[in-house]
């Protein structure tokens, strides 16, 4: 159903909604009523990225001065071909700019600096990061757990999880998992309606949708913006939303239209308008075209084809709209708009932390999140456990039966080397699973769905039985084949250093998987790094004969496998005694043999050295919380200090010239 109201005012000419099939509405329903809102607005708003193109350093403009506003209870439809901006634009508003870019101009809150807070905005980016082991149900109300205040009960909290997956037309769905590896699930419209309901739990003041409509049929297009629409209305929302190729009905539905083009906006003001608009300037509409259709086809700039502006090159035809834009009316009133608002200094209802779940409730629930599609994802534990499996036989079938002889020293020490280094470093076989899991908290940690430090603590404790599984079981096996001191603390031993090294190992990957975002060099990274700790750890060269530039000072020193190892050694040979061989000593004392032969320090227990590792668990783990605080601090001052280069290099180029 069209609504053509704008700034609360009745279109004066509600015929133009009749001539594109749109079915009208009473206007008596579409007066919202008065209440504290967001008013967003853009002024000369420019974005620019540099590229360096051989010997020639490029700047490209994504956004050529872009003014518009948003008001509380309506819809600003942003539309353009591919690449002309809406994204970047959205990203403006939402300060989400990558390092990077460089913007200019202001964008203001009720008048005021831009500041989202929770609760405030919430955006809905082109990216479905969704955990794909989970269901429609299982997915809304673990972020309704999340996001919802910690006064509201359980019960209205699915309530209204419940319905709002209604309200997306998901009822039909609601215990299907999403889908990925191996499982069909959702398709993408549905996905992509999932995804709406995520930002809508919270009713933001706020709300920025990035191709909401984007895998639907034209029916569902339709559906799910209007049912936007009239939340928009009853929570006084302001909403801003990329539009790709919206039907006629759901043209309708729109406030106001923001068209861009190659980054120049071509036109902004009341959408019923900008048919008109086109036809002043020699580009009209014909009465059964979809208008939408007929703007986008006349300034797309990706075909080399002017039949739909006669003689006209498109890069013209966008000239000549832009030009004229800016010398009409419309956008007089759009910077009059602009400055009343921002004159009005208004104040911007924030919402606090306060209202959000509590430390110890989100802490519980991503853990049951975690432990739930741990559980259900094959690839991220249980594929392991069987490898594992089949590593312990194969360890314990290779070294199977040692003797108390001499002859057994070097298979034991082997041994042990491969359990401390080659079972752990096979924990980078997670780190696909480790990507998409940082993902989803990115994207979830943007919208304030959660802290930092309950995702850190969950995590580690959601993987910790897994991780215990995989070293018991495994352990178990090779541990007995090989026959390896048979007495209960030994073993014990072995298995909680073997457990507490993938927890280290396992943080390591999380910390990589933060740093370095791509699967091909997160693995190539991870696998480097272990690497020289292996290296470095006393086996393939003894403490005393390693470089003690960079391989004794620090490796040696800060090398897990080191502790873990130098831990088993202990944990094996203290207490052995091997007979004569080769005209040696009655017996050789297993002290003896990790003082003289292994170089191993004395000074302290086996236990320390496992105290060690779980020490250096909780330091990566401090050190995972303090990178992703780090790289969310920084952003924007990277982001201004390129700002300031770029306004510096610019003023000192005008003074030259």
């Amino acid at each position: 159903m069209g609504s053509l109201v704008h700034n609360n005012e009745i279109c004066p000419e509600p015929d133009e909604g009749r001539k594109w099939g749109i079915e009208m509405v009473d206007p008596e329903s579409l007066v919202m009523s008065k209440g504290s809102g967001v008013q967003l607005t853009w002024d000369e708003l420019r974005v620019s990225v540099s590229s360096s193109n051989g010997k020639h350093a490029c700047k490209k403009n994504l956004l050529s001065g872009a003014s518009g506003y948003a008001k509380p209870g309506e819809i600003v439809a942003i539309m353009g071909p591919s690449g002309c901006g809406k994204s970047t634009l959205l990203d403006s508003l939402a300060g989400r700019l990558d390092s990077n870019v460089r913007k200019t101009g202001r964008v203001l809150v009720n008048g005021r600096k831009l500041r989202h807070t929770y609760g405030t905005m919430a955006y809905m980016t082109q990216e479905k990061v969704l955990t794909w082991t989970l269901t429609v149900k299982e997915t809304v109300y673990y972020s309704a757990e999340l996001q919802l205040p910690k006064s509201m009960p359980r019960s209205k909290k699915r309530e209204r999880a419940d319905r709002i997956i209604r309200e997306m037309g998901l009822q039909d769905s609601m215990n299907t998992r999403i889908g990925g590896w191996g499982i069909k699930g959702l398709s993408g419209g549905q996905k992509r309606r999932l995804s709406i309901c995520l930002e809508l739990l919270t009713h933001p003041k706020l709300l920025l949708l990035d191709e909401p409509t984007s895998g639907l049929d034209s029916a569902a297009s339709y559906y799910v913006m209007n049912q936007i629409v009239k939340l928009t209305q009853q929570y006084r929302m302001t909403v801003l939303a990329a539009i790709h190729q919206p039907s006629s009905h759901v043209f309708g539905l729109f406030n106001n239209l923001c068209l861009l083009s190659v980054g120049k906006t071509i036109y902004f003001g009341p959408a019923f308008l900008a048919n008109q608009f086109f036809a002043v300037n020699g580009f009209p509409c014909s009465d059964l075209q979809n208008p939408a259709d007929h703007f986008l086809i006349t300034i797309n700039t990706d075909f080399d084809e002017d039949h739909a502006n006669g003689n006209l090159a498109v890069e013209k035809v966008i000239d000549v709209l832009s030009e004229s834009y800016k010398s009409s009316e419309i956008y007089m009133d759009v910077k009059r708009e602009i400055d009343d608002i921002c004159s009005q200094k208004g104040g911007l209802a924030e919402k606090t932390g306060s209202l959000k779940a509590s430390p110890v409730t989100q802490c519980l629930v991503l853990i049951e999140r975690s432990l739930l599609n741990m559980y259900r994802d094959i690839g991220y534990y249980w594929l392991r456990l069987g490898i594992y499996i089949a590593l312990g036989f194969a360890l314990g079938t290779v070294f199977y039966g040692l003797d108390s002889g001499y002859s057994s020293l070097n298979p034991r020490i082997s041994m042990l080397m491969f359990v401390s280094s080659f079972l752990t470093i096979l924990a980078i076989g997670g780190f696909p699973s480790f990507m998409e899991e940082i993902k989803v908290f990115q994207w979830e940690r943007l919208n304030g769905h959660y802290g930092v430090g309950s995702y850190v603590i969950s995590h580690g404790i959601s993987s910790a039985p897994f991780l215990l599984l995989i070293s018991l079981v495994p352990g178990a096996i090779a541990y007995s084949l090989a026959g390896l001191q048979r007495e209960y603390e030994q073993f014990i031993y072995f298995a909680l250093v073997l457990f507490v090294s993938m927890l280290l190992v396992e943080c390591m990957m999380m910390i990589v998987a933060t740093v370095v975002p791509n699967l091909l060099m997160g693995i190539i990274s991870s696998a480097g790094i272990q690497g020289l700790m292996i290296l470095s750890a006393g086996f393939f060269r003894l403490p005393d004969d390693l470089a003690h530039v960079f391989w004794k000072y620090p490796m040696y020193y800060v090398s897990l496998h080191r502790y873990a190892l130098q831990g088993l050694y202990k944990n094996e040979f203290q207490g052995l005694e091997f007979p004569e061989y080769l005209g040696g000593p009655p017996t050789l004392d297993g002290d003896v043999i990790l003082k003289s032969i292994l170089q191993v320090e004395m000074g302290y227990s086996k236990w320390v050295d496992l105290g060690i590792l779980c020490g250096m668990v909780i330091v990566h783990r401090v050190l995972l919380f303090c990178i992703i605080k780090t790289t969310e601090r920084m952003k924007p001052v990277i982001r201004t200090f390129l700002i300031k280069q770029d306004t510096i290099q610019m003023f000192t180029s005008s003074i030259c010239l």
